[in-house]
């Protein structure tokens, strides 16, 4: 069992606390390296702050090394307004349930923030997701992305059957769709969003990125909008 990127920010500042931190209440208050143990002792509630802070601020590098490829959509993967000022990241996968609890959540958001866009990036880690992985690519480069989304989503399945009839009920040229599905472009974007997604330490699916915050889970539209906002005031 691996420890997750939380767990180890958590330990990390338990360390700096008697490191970085504790040089710094030295500083300040002039304590010694003693009085500062005995401080955070009798003050343990700050070490999950610490935490919070660390985790913020390597959020944020990691970020900042990919920012540019992780907020520029492949084309027509987005929900939402194409041209919004507010973005939210998406890394999703058809076959998670967690991914389907938050399509009512980003609906929702989409409909109270028309300056809301929305960027999908398909990451199949579940067996047999990776075929509407592509499709859904195909389906973004007809226009139909949003329709072919809903339309999987909605279905429950990741079968072929399901993807066929998401693919037919958004009204994807088929023939185009296949070749395309079948094509080098389909396979480039799943490896660079895999890549992204390793980048950013995300461990599963739905993961996002609302301003310099890296969140997991289904985290419901409160905490998704709350992030933005932030985003917005920073």
């Amino acid at each position: 069992m691996t420890s997750s990127p939380r767990s180890l920010l958590f330990v990390s500042a338990l360390s700096l606390a008697f490191g970085f931190a504790g040089a710094a209440l030295w500083s300040v208050t002039g304590l010694g390296n003693g009085a500062t143990h005995d401080y955070l002792v009798d003050n343990p509630e700050i070490l999950p702050e610490m935490a919070n802070v660390l985790q913020q601020r390597e959020a944020a590098r990691r970020l900042a090394n990919v920012r540019g490829d992780v907020y520029s959509p492949f084309p027509g993967a987005v929900l939402g307004n194409p041209a919004g000022k507010h973005v939210l990241i998406e890394f999703t996968d058809y076959g998670c349930t967690f991914c389907r609890h938050s399509v009512g959540d980003v609906k929702a958001m989409i409909a109270a923030d028309p300056d809301l866009k929305v960027v999908i990036r398909e990451w199949p880690i579940f067996e047999g997701s990776d075929v509407p992985a592509r499709w859904a690519l195909a389906a973004a480069r007809q226009g139909k992305f949003a329709a072919f989304h809903d339309a999987m989503f909605a279905a429950g399945s990741t079968s072929p059957e399901a993807v066929q009839a998401a693919a037919k009920q958004a009204g994807l040229d088929m023939a185009a769709a296949q070749q395309f599905v079948g094509g080098r472009e389909a396979e480039f974007e799943l490896m660079k969003n895999r890549s992204l997604a390793q980048q950013l330490g995300f461990e599963g699916t739905p993961s996002w990125v609302a301003g310099e915050q890296l969140l997991f889970g289904a985290i419901g539209q409160d905490t998704l909008t709350k992030a933005l906002a932030s985003a917005d005031k920073s």
